[in-house]
């Protein structure tokens, strides 16, 4: 099944209207779970401990995505019911993107690079959030993408095309990689999709980067392991994160919406490479989680992503983990 759909088209119209979505992101909303933005800013990392480990959420900003990234599958009625009493916009999807830095003690691992200048407005954050939080990106040592889509991968190069981070290791799954470098790619999707397969080929071909490919199971530094979860993408990568008697499932886009994605598994979207693939994939990793009692972090969750899934009927609920400051 081709990766990319003709409803792309819909996210290459929001990345070109972006300055107006920044204007209209701070407007009231009646009834929505979103509040007002503050004079200056708030912090924009997160920490906590995992064992002997030390994670920190940081975010690389945030952006508008259309309708039809939740639930082309469902009654359309009935989603905007649900984004509702979710006190959610019926007009568009937003999502935070929350990247996690492991630190092992020997190593600093990167989950995904973000999106750079490149795609949204209100991302791109990462490298300056990194900062701000006191990590030197220089030592990371680490980038592990979890996907190839722009807002996972296009932050890799600066504007001379050469690695941002050049003296990390970069881990990717050998079939993601293998998807967007195949011969002809860009001549066998939609017009508008061809944006999103350059992208991945310039980042992917970025100077400075040296690729490990990866299969499931793959340890890229002990305790940080690789989960297969295709479906989103033919090669999408999850992180499970183990240290003592504590584990972390960082998700990537395995589960992209903190609350529709939780009460409607079966959802799937316009950025779902293979549907059927991308529930099943959701379902396991969902009861994996569920039964284990192990956290997750989703990438698109509210900031800073970071909490427990609970069964529900036949679904589940997300349960935002308790901070400790």
């Amino acid at each position: 099944m081709p990766i990319l759909r003709p409803t792309r088209r819909e996210m290459l119209r929001y990345a070109a209207a972006m300055p107006a979505f920044a204007l209209t992101a701070q407007m009231p909303f009646a009834a929505r779970a979103e509040i007002g933005p503050p004079d200056g800013g708030n912090p924009a990392h997160f920490r906590f401990s995992l064992g002997a480990a030390q994670v920190t959420v940081v975010s690389d900003g945030w952006f508008a995505q259309p309708m039809s990234s939740l639930g082309v599958n469902a009654d359309e009625a009935e989603k905007l019911a649900f984004l509702e009493a979710h006190y959610l916009s019926t007009e568009e999807i937003v999502g935070h993107t929350n990247h996690v830095l492991i630190d092992t003690g020997a190593a600093r691992v990167l989950v995904d690079v973000g999106s750079g200048n490149r795609f949204f407005d209100t991302a791109g954050k990462l490298i300056g959030n990194l900062e701000a939080a006191g990590i030197d990106p220089g030592s990371i040592t680490h980038v592990v993408l979890t996907h190839a889509h722009p807002d996972h991968i296009w932050g890799i190069r600066d504007d001379f095309d050469e690695a941002i981070l050049p003296g990390a290791e970069y881990v990717i799954g050998e079939a993601e990689h293998g998807h967007w470098m195949q011969e002809g790619l860009v001549d066998r999707v939609a017009p508008e999709a061809q944006q999103f397969v350059l992208g991945a080929v310039n980042s992917i071909n970025a100077d400075g980067v040296e690729w490990t490919l990866a299969a499931d199971g793959h340890e890229v530094v002990p305790g940080v392991r690789l989960m297969a979860t295709h479906g989103h993408t033919p090669g999408h990568m999850s992180v499970l994160v183990t240290s003592g008697d504590e584990s972390l499932i960082v998700l990537g886009d395995a589960v992209t919406h903190a609350y529709g994605h939780f009460f409607h598994p079966d959802w799937y979207g316009s950025m779902d490479s293979d549907p059927e693939a991308t529930v099943a994939t959701r379902r396991r990793v969902l009861d994996m989680a569920a039964t284990d009692r192990v956290p997750v972090v989703g990438y698109h969750f509210p900031f800073p992503g970071v909490g427990h899934v609970m069964r529900d009927g036949d679904g589940y609920a997300f349960v935002p983990a308790l901070w400790r400051f």
